[in-house]
């Protein structure tokens, strides 16, 4: 009887490291040329080389800029290694970081006199460097045979979800789903992957920061694309609707429902 129980104490054991160990968020470092971007990987449980899984990536937001590897944690990160949502839809979740100095798009932001902000989208122009390294991180995310092409979903928060609205123009035929939050672009851009890409836009009613006309403007541009966005706004919630976001039961299940046509 107690080789029993210490032999069942040993299974649990071996199962909560291996289970442990899968959550965990890797720390890893691209070299791009003569400059780095660190990045931090999450692999499924269970990960096995010869099977193919989901990518997803997620842009942070201004505040979380840096050269740490671990300011861009601070958002979805218990969402994504929430044990149902592991087992129930595994996948490769990657978190870049922007250089500190650095944004996701290529933007101009002007402060008027009455406080707020008026942001200036300019996807025409050349990248910036941190778009510029972190497209040349998702090449090579892709050449990896455990990453499904058919099922890459890309998402950021503020400063990331502009960044996401650039990339789906940038890169319109790589992404299988989209998920921006309380970002914004330009909406000429959209007639470029309007089909391509469904888009879950999310923005906070009374945000102070990205107003919820960026959102609101790129999604009507989408719909007169011929597409057919969603767009939830929260009620009196100001510029973190990623608390909101992030405890959307829908949102996976809604990535997963998409494939890369």
């Amino acid at each position: 009887m107690k080789k029993l129980v210490v032999l069942w104490i040993i299974l649990i054991s071996l199962f909560h490291f291996n289970t442990s160990f899968s959550q965990d968020f890797k720390h890893d470092l691209f070299i791009y040329k003569s400059d780095t971007m660190p990045y931090r990987i999450m692999y499924p449980i269970d990960f096995k080389l010869d099977k193919t899984y989901p990518l997803i990536i997620v842009l942070h937001g201004a505040g979380e800029r840096g050269k740490d590897n671990e300011k861009q944690m601070v958002y979805g990160k218990s969402f994504f290694t929430d044990s149902l949502n592991m087992v129930t839809y595994p996948a490769v979740v990657v978190y870049p970081q922007c250089a500190e100095n650095d944004y996701w798009a290529k933007i101009d932001v002007n402060f008027l006199e009455n406080g707020k902000r008026e942001f200036i989208f300019r996807p025409d122009l050349e990248p910036t460097k941190a778009m510029t390294i972190f497209m040349s991180l998702l090449d090579s995310l892709r050449k990896e045979s455990f990453i499904s092409q058919d099922k890459i979903y890309l998402g950021g928060l503020s400063m990331g979800g502009m960044g996401t609205f650039e990339l789906l123009y940038r890169k319109p035929d790589v992404f299988a789903a989209a998920f921006p939050i309380c970002g914004g672009g330009e909406p000429e851009t959209c007639r470029v992957f309007a089909k391509k890409t469904p888009v879950w836009a999310f923005h906070g009613e009374v945000d102070g920061v990205v107003p919820v006309d960026l959102s609101i403007k790129m999604v009507e541009s989408l719909k007169k694309e011929g597409a057919n966005p969603r767009l939830t706004i929260y009620p009196n919630v100001n510029h973190n609707a990623w608390d909101y976001v992030f405890l959307e039961k829908e949102l996976l299940p809604w990535l997963f429902s998409h494939t890369r046509q």
